[in-house]
């Protein structure tokens, strides 16, 4: 019992134990289920996205996964923010909305160049695209802390554990979205 609760969280096991690997070959009927609901709800998200759009989703979530402190309020926060500063750009108005939080800040700030990078040459296409991924990141995180409510980062987990860890879109290190 001790070992398949504790197992590489408390207890560091060997390379070449044989109940890790029977573990790693068959999982928990509880984690195929949780799973097989974090893949549906990021279907969910997607559902309907261009090709663009899909890549931005991902390109942006690949980006929060390297920010493990930042909660799902600031992620909405900045969200929100530039959201609506692509949707007053579509307008042909340049103006910058700001997120409230400092944490959403630093989030908007460190994601900018990612965001720029990818919309060079895209024009207002992309600037249509980025608000409308925004918005559906923004109302993905209330889906998923209505399904978590009492988890603060249930988006960010959500993320953490349906998406490949890549070293791609990794935020400055000395950032703290605290």
């Amino acid at each position: 019992m001790c070992c398949g609760t504790k197992r590489l969280t408390e207890i560091q096991c060997p390379a070449d134990c044989a109940f890790l690997g029977n573990a790693r070959e068959h999982p928990a009927a509880t984690l195929v289920r949780q799973q097989r609901r974090d893949v549906s709800l990021v279907m969910q998200f997607v559902r309907d996205f261009s090709d663009r759009q899909s890549q931005l989703f991902l390109m942006i979530a690949a980006f929060l996964q390297r920010a493990p402190s930042i909660v799902d309020a600031d992620i909405a926060d900045a969200m929100q923010a530039l959201a609506s500063t692509y949707e007053t750009a579509v307008r042909g108005v340049i103006y910058e909305h700001r997120p409230t939080g400092l944490p959403a800040q630093r989030l908007v700030t460190d994601l900018k160049p990612l965001l720029n990078d990818a919309g060079k040459n895209g024009g207002t296409a992309f600037e249509r695209d980025a608000a409308v991924v925004m918005r559906r990141v923004d109302q993905a995180i209330v889906d998923a802390r209505a399904a978590d409510p009492e988890n603060p980062r249930a988006f960010a987990e959500l993320l953490m554990r349906v998406l490949p860890q890549g070293d791609e879109a990794e935020p400055p290190a000395n950032r703290l979205y605290l």
